[in-house]
């Protein structure tokens, strides 16, 4: 009787606390909306930008290739130097960074992140890095929650719960994607469904839609034309090109992983890293403009069917290779949006593959294209359900749910078998090993610490 008298007066105390948790979480939505769209917005103006100097660079032959390395290596250089100087957690996606302080294993960054992240992306995706806008977004938007939280102060519990919400609000701006924003909180970020979680995410996500949405349109991200349903035959093969998936999931984290580890062992000072990186994407971009970026327009293209089977081997390699050097950058920028573009580009290589062996089975590469997306995603991240709403979302397109569950089933099957990590999980554990160096670097050697005599025992 006591026993359940206890649990009453806990659950009727949880309730009470619910009721502002979802006033905070609807707040922090509004601001992670509309800290959003505006980084949204920038980057927009400053690929644009970027486009325009790049015309005036084709004008002025060596003069223009010699000004697009130099811009593009001082814009990444820049950014660097922001993370370096003033904020270090704001290196890279964050999205690890959040999970260690979800998990307790770090502290939450201070408010001086909100503003690196913002700038520093939009200089480092500006001047053409091959990274997303997805994951300064989710920062900001964790970092949104921390400063209300710091206003109007939280059980520590409660103080996560907002963090995470906060963080799904950012994934919900930054691709136009409530729902995912939500399903991501609870598949990737708390691995874990409680009720007080699942009402603080929605919370958060559906007002940063609504901010959001009057800022930049409610339009999907990508153009697709009505695909019809997979028939069953079709079903083993969309299932084997999520195997193909898994396997290149694997080989993308470990290039991801791998860049990482190379560039540290340089030795080079990381400001002057991001400008040699920053210089080569300048020259990439002088030559070959539509191949530098996030990749929104190369997955626009590969979701439209477009594409030689030779031509999108070459940008697919390239891309692969861009994706983890531009990351090892140490600048901010997020992994999504240049997953997609992966997940599109091979999605649509198989499917041509699939409907040269097959020609009388009515397969259109483009829903492979589709698919890939979602399935490389599962691969690279594990979070199968955050990546099918995700494409779903994107996309406007319900048609291949079907294809995609077995998809994304074959695409974390291949990895899991293998014992590959998760590329966030194996990001933030490289995180942390980082900072516990730092540490034992910092502290001084044994000799000069001062000695502590015995208890009991005089000097």
């Amino acid at each position: 009787m006591n026993e359940q008298l206890r649990m009453l007066a806990e659950g009727e105390k949880e309730s009470r606390g619910l009721v502002p948790l979802s006033l905070l979480a609807l707040a922090t939505g509004v601001g992670a909306g509309l800290v959003g769209a505006l980084f949204r917005m920038t980057l927009e103006s400053a690929d644009r930008l970027r486009a325009e100097g790049l015309v005036w660079a084709h004008g002025h032959h060596l003069l223009g290739l010699a000004a697009a390395v130099l811009v593009c290596a001082a814009a990444a250089a820049a950014a660097a130097c922001m993370v370096r100087c003033l904020s270090p957690h704001a290196a890279g996606s964050g999205i690890p960074h959040v999970e260690a302080v979800l998990r307790g294993l770090s502290a939450p960054a201070p408010l001086i992140l909100l503003p690196v992240k913002f700038i520093g992306g939009v200089l480092a995706i500006g001047s053409g890095l091959a990274l997303g806008r997805e994951g300064p977004s989710v920062q900001m938007g964790a970092s949104i929650a921390n400063v209300i939280d710091r206003f109007v102060p939280l059980r520590p519990a409660d103080s996560r719960v907002l963090l995470a919400a906060g963080a799904g609000a950012g994934l919900a701006t930054a691709f136009n994607a409530p729902i995912a924003g939500a399903v991501f909180v609870l598949e990737e970020l708390v691995q874990q469904f409680e009720h007080h979680i699942a009402i603080a995410a929605l919370a958060a996500s559906a007002t940063a839609i609504v901010v959001a949405r009057v800022l930049i349109g409610d339009a999907p991200d990508f153009n697709v034309v009505a695909l019809p349903p997979a028939s069953m035959p079709l079903e083993t093969l969309f299932m084997v090109a999520g195997g193909v998936a898994g396997l290149l999931a694997i080989a993308y984290n470990r290039a991801i992983l791998g860049a990482m580890a190379y560039a540290d062992r340089l030795r080079i000072r990381p400001v002057w890293r991001a400008a040699a990186i920053g210089a080569g994407v300048g020259a990439l971009a002088f030559f070959a403009p539509d191949l530098v970026g996030g990749g929104d327009p190369l997955t626009q293209s590969a979701l439209s069917g477009k594409g030689d089977l030779v031509v999108l081997a070459l940008i697919f390699l390239l891309r692969f290779g861009l994706g983890a050097v531009s990351y090892a950058a140490g600048t901010p920028g997020g992994l999504f949006a240049p997953m997609l573009t992966l997940g599109a580009q091979s999605g649509l290589m198989l499917g041509s593959l699939f409907q040269a062996v097959f020609p009388g089975a009515a397969i259109r590469p483009e829903s492979f294209a589709l698919v890939g997306m979602a399935a490389f995603f599962a691969g690279v991240v594990r979070a199968p359900l955050t990546g099918i709403v995700l494409v779903t979302e994107m996309t406007a397109n319900t048609s291949l749910l079907l294809p995609m569950l077995g998809a994304c089933f074959a695409a974390m099957l291949v990895p899991t078998l293998l014992g590959d990590e998760p590329i966030y999980d194996a990001l933030r554990h490289l995180s942390m090993s980082r900072e516990r160096d730092a540490k034992a670097k910092r502290a001084p050697p044994a000799a000069m610490r001062p000695s502590v005599a015995p208890e009991g025992v005089e000097d």
